[in-house]
């Protein structure tokens, strides 16, 4: 593994260079981003108690979160393309933690709702931005960056729910106040990234002149990036099932108390932190076209099954879903950023935001329909959802291509650092 260079190094960004010490800081604060954005869907079975909510007003507080986050991430990220803000990394962690104070104080169902518009908007600063620091410090690994970046949102989701159980079930609401020294470290940490993203930023401008442009026809790039967005619906809608409901399912179809079903959708989240970290060293190695077809439709198996058999099975299969649903969203983002060469931010932004809709979404409609039916109706029907995995028979190959664009920048550069 290779040191960071120092702030007056000579090598610039987009060399042979991976950056592992940003991808690692950058991994630490997506850890502690989705850890407190998780605290939300962690604390739900104690919130409808408390406020006595049905599972649609469930449903709408993750939609206020990923709706907002939906919307306002594509613009950031079109926008910070142009206009780069290093420093909105912090900014972004701050509206997080104001959003989390709100929640800790929140007398009513309308302040839970604006507390999580606070929270989405706080991520759909965060997302883009870190994903295209990610990308200026991958080197040529994209692949495996993203995925570093990625794994530590994943670890972070997974943790959210166990800190749940272990702190906020036990001592009430008000204990997320807790979490504002977590919040407070986050916001540390993003600024000493914002300031190597502002050392470093003429060097990447530099680099994303010299890419080449996509050879695909326009018609063609379009219909790639809505099979990509189609597989994101798959992925999202099926994985909400889980993360937003699998503890209801939990309680009501085995008579688990809620610590014990928090502690198992932990299990589940840890599964997919695990396998987020393979899926982009696998895409980079192998191809992501690949990845992709598997991560989504390699589901499918086990998702259908997985409501027809008993608890431990079900924990079983939970963690084989988690392992291989894993590895799609680092591919696919990678996959749609080679499609689109140059525009790093606003594919970010476009798939973050898409990908939070999708999740929102699907909690509002998913929480309707366990409303009128019951949630193991709700974990059958999502079962057959992977199918749509079919769909990336209908992606071009575009590695090849991408490894010669590569091989031309890293020659432009090399050239660029000798005179």
């Amino acid at each position: 593994m290779q040191s960071d260079p120092k702030p007056g190094a000579a090598e610039p960004v987009g060399g042979r260079q991976t950056f592992f010490g940003i991808l690692v800081a950058l991994s630490a604060s997506h850890m502690i981003n989705d850890t407190l954005q998780a605290l939300i869907p962690s604390i739900y079975p104690v919130l409808k108690e408390s406020f006595g909510l049905t599972f649609t007003q469930i449903g709408l507080i993750t939609l206020s979160f990923q709706l907002t986050a939906s919307v306002l991430q594509p613009v950031v990220g079109r926008y910070t393309d142009r206009h780069p803000k290093p420093y909105s990394l912090a900014a972004g962690m701050a509206i997080t933690l104001a959003g989390l104070v709100l929640l800790s104080f929140a007398s009513s169902y309308t302040m839970i709702l604006v507390s999580s518009v606070l929270v989405g908007m706080g991520s759909a600063i965060f997302h883009p931005e870190a994903s295209r620091v990610a990308h200026m410090a991958a080197g040529h690994r994209y692949g495996l960056a993203q995925s570093v970046f990625q794994t530590g949102g994943n670890l972070g989701s997974s943790i959210g729910p166990l800190l749940a159980a272990l702190i906020i079930v036990p001592n009430g609401r008000s204990s997320i106040l807790w979490f504002t020294a977590l919040a407070l470290g986050g916001i540390m940490l993003l600024s000493r990234v914002g300031g190597w993203y502002s050392h470093h930023l003429p060097h990447f401008r530099k680099r994303a002149a010299t890419h080449p442009p996509s050879t695909l026809p326009r018609s063609a790039v379009i219909l790639a990036l809505s099979v990509l967005l189609a597989l994101i619906f798959s992925k999202y809608f099926y994985l909400v099932s889980l993360t937003n409901y699998y503890t209801f399912y939990l309680i009501q179809r085995f008579g688990m108390g809620i610590q014990g079903a928090q502690y198992l959708l932990f299990v589940f989240l840890a599964a997919i932190a695990v396998g987020t970290i393979l899926g982009g060293h696998l895409g980079d190695r192998f191809g992501r076209k690949y990845v992709i077809w598997i991560s989504i439709l390699g589901v499918a198996p086990f998702s259908i099954v997985l409501p027809h058999v008993g608890l431990t099975a079900t924990v079983a299969l939970s963690v084989v879903i988690g392992l291989i649903l894993a590895s799609a969203f680092s591919a696919i983002l990678v996959y749609a950023q080679e499609l689109v060469p140059g525009r790093v931010g606003m594919i970010s932004g476009l798939f973050f935001g898409f990908a939070f809709g999708c999740a929102g979404i699907a909690a509002a409609a998913l929480g309707r329909l366990a409303d009128f039916t019951s949630i193991g109706f709700v974990f059958n029907v999502c079962g057959y959802l992977p199918l749509i995995g079919l769909l990336a028979w209908f992606l071009p190959d575009i590695e090849g291509a991408s490894r010669r664009a590569r091989r031309l920048e890293r020659e432009a550069i090399e050239a660029d650092s000798a005179t």
